[in-house]
Formats: structure tokens, C-alpha cells, sequence
């Protein structure tokens, strides 16, 4: 058993021991080996053993959750398969009232599709840009999708005047539905060029030839497509190569605000990194109580800033505790119920989960641009350098 998964398991242990006789019981399964995130896993457990701790000190209800690993047999049949059957033990064996903490989107859909067959609602807290457009009864977020972090990146760069774009992309669901999102909206909205490679996030380690191609290109801005594993090798090889820092960077998500792992590993070369976000930090002023007690909380507990992993799922424990003491019964379609029914206090504010024709069962937090301006800088002095509503 890795670090991660004795830690999560450890923090789940301890949340299930104070559950007493008639508990909500929640699955969570999440990647916790390889070839998963383990990483991302050990976070959507905090955050989840957070909300329950927050439920119960809240006069709330106890939690109890079931953990799988939603890796537990990748190797043999893969990430998909794997998935799938924790997800059909959750709903047939444990009899759990709701799920949660799917962070890969190549496992994403089948987790949902079994889900929807057996009725548990389930929260999806990624980037997958069409889980919830598929207007399912059971599927809920409150996380920002591929699509909502696509526009603020690309309209700040067209901004810019930047107009050729380099664009380097794992093989992975998240790094080419990114990628495409990228190119269909540059190229539809603002008339952009693009020089693009992908790669294989398995097994490459090497990406100069790319990297070389990219600079040669002469593009206005360097977008880092790569994940977990590979996005702090293409920092350190554009830097060696020198791409970087001459060139704006992107990336596609939020590793950077660890900014200690973030300066560790990518050095000065990370100076000028931007990056899409939630409008969420220790210093923001619109972060309500529950948000405030979880960050602090957190930062007690575990010597640093929360990431959103963390943060979203605090929350999608936090909704489910008060939507079924709210409910007029203690079945899976009473939660539903009074998940649609609802408004619920976040670290955001008030939320409702709507049938919307955007956004079905999915309120997106406002997204902004995010910048490192200068060396060891901390995530809460980062700048943000663009909302789409001017602030």
C-alpha cells in the first residue's frame, strides 16, 4: 500500500469511527494507485473527511463512507473496467446513499454510467466537459469544466494580440478533449493558428523534438497540455532548450498553486506561468464560513493552502448531509429530490442545482486567469490577470 492510499484509508477510518448507529453513508472512489493519481485521490479524501467532520461539529447528521480504489484491477483489465465495478459495489453491495470523488475523465463515464442504472446520485468534480450535458437526473457538479476554462484562457490571449499558438497534448481524455477545445475555439472565435503535438503520456520522457518544433514555430504563446507526470518534464526541457521563458506559457489546470511542489520542480523557468482557476484563495474576501472553517481547517490539519480538489468535495458532502435531512424520506429518490430542490450554503455562496440549458445539475464557479510573476512566489500573492466580467 502507497503513502497515499494508507493516509486516505487512515482518514476514512477515523471519520468512520465516530459515525455511530444510523449514519449517511457516501462512497468515494477515486483513484488511489497507479495508474491512476494517488495524489489527486489522497485530496478528494480530505476534502470529504473534512465535510464530514464539518457536518458533525454543524449539529448535522454523522457520515460513514465507503472507500474504493478505483484502480483496484486496472492493471489486470484497465482504468475503465476497474472503475466500473467499484462503482457497481457501491451501489449493489454497500447500499450508498450518493458518491462521490471521480477524478479521471477516462474513467468518469463509465463510473456515471453505472451510477445512472442503479439511481445514486453522484457528484462529478472535473473537467469533463459533457457529463453533465447529458442532462442526467443523478449527475451533479460544482467544479468548471473544460469548457468553461477554455474562453477565459484564449479571449485574454487574443487580448494580448497573441494569434500563433503552440500547443503541446497528452494522450489522455483530459489532455485531447483540452486540446481540441483549444483549437475549436481559437480558431472559431479569434481566428488563431495553431502548431500542435501530442504525445503519449505513457511511457514519453523525452519531448525536446516537439518542444524544438514549437520554438522554431516562433508562437505568441506556449500552451502545456501535458498532466500529472509529464507537465514539469516539458517545463524543464522547453527551459533547456530555450522555449521557455522567452515564450508566454499556459497550462491547462491548477497544479501550479502547490506553489512549494510548484517551484521545486519547476524552477525559475515557472516564472510567468498562467493558469485558469477558481476565484478561490486564502485572502478572498467573498469566501463565506463553511469556506473559511475548511481552509482553515485544513490548513491546521495539514500545513498548507487547500486545493479545489479538496475544496469541492468538503462541499459535495457538506450538500448531500443537508439535502437529506432536508428530504421526506431516507431513499436515493428522496435525495434527489431535495438536490433539485434545494439552495445550499457553499464556500461560494448560495448555489441551486437547476436544469439549465448550459449548465444541467452544474454550478460553475467564476474562472479567472491566474499568474506566478516572480520566483517563489506564494499561490495567494499570485496575480489574477483576467475575468471575464472585468474585476
Amino acid at each position: 500500500m502507497n503513502t497515499h492510499e494508507k493516509h486516505a484509508r487512515a482518514n476514512v477510518a477515523e471519520v468512520n469511527e465516530r459515525a455511530g448507529a444510523s449514519p449517511i453513508r457516501i462512497g468515494i472512489i477515486t483513484p488511489l494507485t497507479d495508474p491512476g493519481d494517488p495524489t489527486a485521490g489522497e485530496l478528494v479524501v480530505r476534502g470529504a473527511c473534512l465535510g464530514a467532520q464539518y457536518v458533525r461539529e454543524t449539529g448535522g447528521r454523522s457520515v460513514e463512507f465507503v472507500l474504493y480504489n478505483d484502480q483496484q484491477t486496472a492493471q489486470q483489465e484497465g482504468m475503465a473496467r476497474s472503475s466500473a465495478a467499484q462503482m457497481a459495489k457501491l451501489a449493489l453491495v454497500d447500499d450508498v446513499i450518493a458518491a462521490i470523488g471521480q477524478w479521471h475523465l477516462r474513467t468518469t463515464p463509465w463510473v456515471v454510467d453505472v451510477a445512472t442504472r442503479y439511481g445514486v446520485p453522484i457528484f462529478i468534480e472535473n473537467g469533463h466537459s459533457r457529463i453533465t450535458a447529458q442532462k442526467r437526473p443523478n449527475v451533479f457538479r460544482c467544479y468548471f469544466t473544460i469548457e468553461d476554462r477554455v474562453p477565459v484562457m484564449l479571449d485574454y490571449a487574443a487580448a494580448q494580440g497573441m494569434r500563433r499558438i503552440g500547443l503541446i497534448a497528452a494522450d489522455t481524455v483530459f489532455g485531447q478533449m483540452m486540446a481540441d477545445t483549444l483549437v475549436d475555439y481559437g480558431q472559431s472565435r479569434h481566428g488563431m493558428e495553431f502548431e500542435r503535438f501530442d504525445f503519449a503520456q505513457d511511457g514519453t520522457t523525452d519531448f525536446r523534438t516537439q518542444l524544438e518544433a514549437i520554438k522554431k514555430y516562433q508562437p505568441d504563446l506556449f500552451i502545456n497540455g501535458a498532466v500529472i507526470k509529464t507537465n514539469y518534464m516539458i517545463i524543464q526541457q522547453a527551459a533547456e532548450i530555450g522555449l521557455l521563458p522567452g515564450t508566454p506559457m499556459m497550462v491547462t489546470f491548477g497544479f501550479p498553486l502547490r506553489s512549494e511542489d510548484f517551484w521545486r520542480l519547476s524552477g525559475e523557468a515557472g516564472v510567468g506561468t498562467m493558469w485558469p482557476g477558481m476565484r478561490y484563495r486564502d485572502s478572498w474576501e467573498g469566501l463565506t464560513a463553511p469556506g473559511r472553517w475548511f481552509v482553515d481547517r485544513y490548513r491546521q490539519r495539514y500545513g498548507s493552502f487547500p486545493p479545489d480538489t479538496a475544496l469541492t468535495h468538503f462541499t459535495d458532502v457538506t450538500i448531500i448531509a443537508s439535502a437529506l435531512a432536508a428530504a421526506r424520506g431516507e431513499t436515493r429518490e428522496d435525495l434527489l429530490d431535495a438536490l433539485e430542490a434545494m439552495e445550499f450554503q457553499t464556500w461560494q455562496g448560495p448555489i441551486r442545482y437547476e436544469r439549465g440549458p448550459a449548465h444541467w445539475h452544474h454550478v460553475a464557479p467564476e474562472v479567472v486567469l491566474m499568474q506566478y510573476q516572480k520566483y517563489d512566489q506564494v499561490f495567494d500573492d499570485s496575480a489574477i490577470i483576467y475575468a471575464r466580467d472585468g474585476r
